[in-house]
This record gives C-alpha cells, structure tokens and sequence, in this order.
C-alpha cells in the first residue's frame, strides 16, 4: 500500500501545486484606443500609471477584445461565448432586461467555485430585470445572480439615462416620496431637453443625446424623480476607486476578484474638474488621464495593504475609440497629433484592428516577468484562463469560445496564445452582422459598408471595400490598406469557409 499512498501524496501534490488563487482585478476602460496610452505609442498624451503597469509586466500587442461596441465585449467577457450566438445582446437600451440569465456560467462564478469574493464596480450596461428595470424596488436579476457577491453600478452607460446608482439590488438613497421613471418617451412636458432648453447645457450634443437633461448634459431617453438618488458625472472614477478600495480592504485576508469597470472613456466625456485642461486634448484626453490615475490609486492600495505580490491585474478596453460619439467635447478640435486608434485602422463599431485591438496588459508581480508578447489573446478567454488557474470546472455547454491562454497571460516561456479569432461589430444583427477573422497573421473582413465606418479611418480607405469579402496579411500592413483577396484567391476561400464554420458552429472552446 505504500507506493500507492506515495502516488497518491505526488499527485495530490502536483495538483495543489497546479492551482493558484491570486487576487484577481480585471481594470476595463470604455472606448478606450491602442493607441490612446504612452506605453502603445501615444506622445501626445502620459499615462505613467498604466505605463508602470506596461513595465512591469506583459504587454500584448496583440490584445483584444471581441467586439467593437461594449455590451457585447462585456457579455462575451464574463460569459466566455461570442454574443452573436445570443440574441439580444446590442447595445442595451436604458430600461433594458438582464441580458445574462441566471444559471449561465460565467467568470465571477467560476471564481466563486474557486472560493473567491467577487465584485463589480462601476458601468454594467447588461440591462437588469426580467422584463425591465424595477427601479423602484428590487433591481433583479442582476450581478448578484450570475456570479457577483457584490456590485455598485453605473445601471447602463452613462450617456443613457438614469444617472443613479445601484448598491446590489437597490438604488441607494431613492426617496419613495420621490420615485424614479425611466421611458423611452417624454414623461412630462416640466421635465428640460436638450433640444428645446439647448441653451442650458454645459456640454452640447452634435447627434442623438438630446433627450432628459442632467448636471447640464442631455442624454439618450427620459426620465423624472428620483433627485436625491443622482450623481455628478465628474465624481464617477472617484466612487469607483472609493468603493473599489473599501471592497479589496474587507477581502484582503481571502482571494477577491474585481472587474472594475471604468466608464472612461465613454461619452459624455466629464472627468472631475482636478483633470480639465490638463491633457490639451479637450475632455476626451482629460478622462484618459483619470483613467491613468484610477489605475494609480487601485496599485497605491494593493501595495499599502502588502497585496501586491499576490495579485493578478489586467488592463484591458472593451472596444477602441471613438471621436464625436454624440457630443461637443473637444475629441476632434482637439486632436492634433494624436492617434487613438494607434497604427490600426477604424475604431469603436467597426471590425477593422481599430475596433477590437486595444492596449492589453498583465502584471503580477514576482510571478509575470516583464516584456512584450505577440500572442493572441482576447478578454473572452479570462473564464476558461482563470478557472484552469483556479481548478474551477467548466459545464462542457457553457463558455463555449473561451480558451485557456494562461500561460501566453503569464508569459511563461515558449506560451502560445489564440490561433485564430472571431471579431464583431455589435450584436444586434446575429449572423447578419459584420464580422472579422484573424488567423495567424491573415486578417479577413466581411463588411456590407464601402469604407470604414469611423472617423478614425486612415487617410487611404481600404480598396476593394464595396467587396462583402476582403483579406489583409496583417504582419505586413497593420492598417488593412492593401486587399489582397484577389491575388489569393485559395487564402480567401479558406478564411470565408473558417469565418461560416466558426458562425454556424455551437462552441469553439476545445
């Protein structure tokens, strides 16, 4: 029996030793470009805290999220499956259901399986409800049935009303003599717009956004009541941080995982009034840098509470950028020489390397050595990534495009990350929307629009775009300039046969 019981303890061992649970903190900005942080390239602009991320740890250059507009990243992100697959996962309106159902698996509670406290702070926009919103009562289903122990939310995306937040499943300070309505229709003549009270806006709307007006900024759909219940736009990152720190101080002595989710730098851009003027870029540039220094503020307390060696942290957008995305706030009058898609072309909705290829960065300190990696890795990958890491199961029907790059996230050695992936615009469309595919180094678009839509396209549109199919060797040309489907015919066809076999599919996982 002795060498039994021997082989027993090896393998017993070998598997302990195989599952690490670090605190994990998952730092998503909003609408935030390769090339909008020094670290990526950018000289117009300093993010020192980001860059320090950068410097101490992997910096991909081949990072990505898997969609170019943010409800369908983020459900892709904690549920591991590509939103095509699920209906209804566009951008969520504001009295939008719960887009995720309870008894989905998803990455918080794969890191409750691993015995973690999880949390999400910050913008959802995953809708919450069964219908619609209960704004006046119980707020559920929401995070806190699919995984989260905790949450405090912006409820949708802050250019969408209401401007309230929620403490788990209830607005906090809601006065019921006072009771919130959210509409997508006008709910009372008293109530000021921003098309018939324009004059009394601190920050006016080029396009849409012009309807319910608060703290000065007009914003898609309407509501009333509600007043001791709203906030500031410009002390957003400040809640987030302060709720962040008081939620990593309770669950310092156990593994935590956070997403914090940044709502910079989404419209309407207000950062706190410290940062305006201080980028020379208008309010779009002053809402990078406050997002460079809510990453300062999350490190200051991993280091003051001596967590720093035990934490994982990645750095990660939800889709690249965008310039006039509805309001006049300086992001193009102000540009000058900066390029926020970076090399890449388009840029948030669509599927060209400007939409999806984001600055993507990961530190642990002691344990991810520093440098820069060319492996493929996309933020739908955390699930499968971080239950391999923790020894949570995944059900074989659930997660179903995540895959396992750990080591690539880790940096070990000779670490592969994704072969090929799967990049879409929004998810409103299913499997008629526009898609991207890179495999290796081959880039294919099926795009129905003759040019990029996006102000952040480059100087030369991409020939051949009245073509649904076009093919780009990305190694060679970054910025998917020169169509190269004619002269390969053979590649085209392979990737268009990948691209419909990766649509129809049920599950990519391995």
């Amino acid at each position: 029996m002795k060498p039994l019981l021997s082989t027993l303890f090896l393998l017993t061992t070998a598997v302990s030793q195989a599952v690490e649970k670090p605190n994990i903190i998952v730092i998503m900005a909003d609408d935030l470009g390769y090339g909008d942080v020094s670290c990526y390239g950018a000289t117009a602009i300093k993010t020192p805290n980001i860059d320090k991320l950068a410097s101490e740890g992997q910096r991909f250059t081949s990072g990505y999220c898997s969609a170019s507009t943010c409800t369908p990243t983020r459900y892709s992100m904690l549920t591991g499956t590509y939103a095509f697959r699920t209906p209804g996962t566009g951008i969520a309106p504001p009295n939008g259901p719960a887009i995720i159902r309870p008894g989905t698996t998803t990455l918080p509670s794969l890191m409750q399986d691993a015995g973690y406290k999880t949390a999400v702070i910050g913008k959802w926009h995953l809708g919450l409800g069964d219908e619609k919103p209960d704004w006046n009562g119980d707020l559920k289903p929401g995070p806190l049935e699919i995984g989260f122990d905790h949450c405090f939310l912006l409820p949708t995306t802050n250019d969408r009303v209401p401007q309230v937040y929620v403490e788990d499943h209830r607005i906090p300070n809601l006065d019921p003599a006072d009771p919130l309505y959210v509409s997508n229709k006008p709910l009372s003549p008293n109530d000021p717009n921003g098309i018939d009270n324009r004059s009394e806006l601190k920050m006016d709307w080029t396009h849409g956004h012009n309807n319910t007006i608060h703290n000065g900024i007009s914003r898609i759909g309407f509501y009333s009541g509600g007043n001791a219940a709203r906030f500031r736009d410009e002390d957003l990152a400040d809640k987030w941080i302060e709720r962040s720190n008081l939620f990593i101080e309770e669950n310092k002595d156990k593994p935590f995982f956070l997403f914090f989710a940044s709502h910079d730098v989404h419209v309407p851009r207000m950062p706190h009034e410290r940062f305006h003027g201080k980028s020379g870029l208008g309010f779009r540039g002053d809402s990078i840098l406050q997002l460079d220094w809510c990453v300062g503020e999350l490190m200051k307390t991993l280091e003051r509470l001596d967590l720093d060696e035990n934490t994982l942290v990645v750095f990660c957008s939800d889709n690249g950028p965008v310039l006039d995305d509805g309001y006049a706030d300086g992001a193009i009058s102000q540009l000058g020489d900066h390029h926020p898609a970076g090399p890449f072309t388009g840029g948030k909705y669509t599927v060209f390397e400007g939409g999806t290829r984001t600055p993507f960065i990961t530190r642990w300190k002691g344990k991810i050595p520093a440098g820069t990696s060319e492996n493929i890795v996309c933020t739908i990958d955390f699930a499968a990534s971080f239950a391999a890491m923790t020894g949570s199961s995944i059900p074989d029907d659930q997660c179903r495009d995540s895959f396992n790059v750990l080591p690539a996230l880790l940096g070990e050695e000779n670490a592969q990350g994704r072969e090929h992936l799967l990049q879409q615009e929004n998810g409103n469309k299913g499997l008629k929307g526009e898609f991207g595919l890179r495999s290796g180094d081959w880039k294919l678009v099926r795009s129905f629009h003759k040019e990029p839509t996006s102000e952040l396209k480059h100087d030369r549109p991409a020939p051949g775009l009245d073509k649904v199919h076009t093919i780009y060797k990305l190694s060679e040309d970054p910025a998917e300039e020169n169509d190269l489907s004619e002269e390969n015919p053979a590649k085209l066809k392979e990737l268009v046969s990948k691209l419909d076999e990766i649509l129809a599919a049920e599950r990519t996982r391995p």
